[in-house]
């Protein structure tokens, strides 16, 4: 465990330090990441040993509050603000917040603005899902040579506008592992095979929360079935309420253990004073 200052010079300890990420080429350690939404995901991907966190804005408070010490980035949607200026608050505002490195698509030009005030970010090569319109849709990165070399002149652009680490989605494994000896950038793997510094995944594809008819991507891989336990919660769910529905039709809810009765021999006060009441005009 490290001792740091975060970004709004608060003393705190860190599982993994953004030095120690760059180390991991020199290591060849791999590192584990996954996405908690939830107070519940980040208990236990806490419990599990997931070593890094990614968040957005809305998770961070609750991240720092269950698992303090581990490493999080925080990141925003391309369309989120309108100006770099807007974005480059947004960044401030989560290193303020305990986030250890910042995720965005925007322009190099936005990157290389909080790259010189020192915000450690992060970015993305292959398969960008919002950009998948200019791609022709959802498919796999780097299989021909050229667009191999593309994806590696990509990084080098990235590297120069001072990116500490990429997301490398779906990009083809040959071409992960020959660029990631030639750049410093920290390569996070996902469905990207074994070369990325880190791999990569989301809660819902290793814990099984998909079925095959939402045709999950190919590198979702489940460990789990917390399908098939949601399942049968929404089973339950609505067997219970279409219960309490028919006893609602039926006049037999609320049954009379649920119902609060008076007090001994409190009715028959209640009722005498019922019945003498007058209304009293002004």
């Amino acid at each position: 465990m490290k001792r740091i200052y975060e970004f709004a010079r608060k003393p705190a300890l860190r599982n993994y330090t953004i030095a120690d990420l760059q180390n991991l080429k020199a290591t060849g350690h791999k590192l584990s990441m996954a996405n908690p939404h939830t107070a519940a995901e980040i208990r236990a991907c806490k419990e599990a040993g997931i070593d890094l966190f990614v968040c957005g804005m809305d998770q961070i408070d609750d991240v720092r509050a269950i698992a303090p010490t581990h490493f999080c980035r925080v990141g925003s949607k391309w369309a989120q603000f309108g100006s770099n200026e807007e974005l480059m608050a947004d960044a401030f505002e989560a290193m303020r917040r305990g986030a250890d490195m910042y995720y965005t698509l925007r322009s190099l030009d936005a990157v290389e603005k909080m790259t010189r005030e020192g915000i450690p970010v992060q970015s993305h090569i292959g398969l960008i899902p919002t950009f998948s319109h200019y791609c022709g849709g959802l498919r796999g990165w780097g299989r021909d040579a050229d667009e191999a070399m593309k994806i590696f002149q990509t990084l080098k652009r990235m590297e120069d506008a001072g990116v500490i680490a990429v997301e490398a989605e779906c990009i083809a494994e040959e071409v992960l592992e020959a660029v990631n000896k030639k750049t410093s950038i920290v390569t996070f793997s996902l469905g990207s095979g074994m070369a990325g510094d880190v791999i990569m995944s989301f809660v819902a594809d290793v814990c099984g929360e998909a079925s095959e008819e939402d045709r999950p991507p190919k590198h979702a891989h489940a460990f789990g079935n917390v399908g098939r336990l949601h399942k049968q919660i929404h089973e339950e769910r609505v067997a219970a309420l279409g219960q309490f529905h028919k006893e609602v039709v039926a006049g037999n809810f609320p049954y009379q253990k649920n119902n609060i009765a008076m007090h001994d021999g409190e009715k028959d006060k209640f009722l005498e004073a019922l019945d003498k009441w007058t209304p009293t005009h002004q």
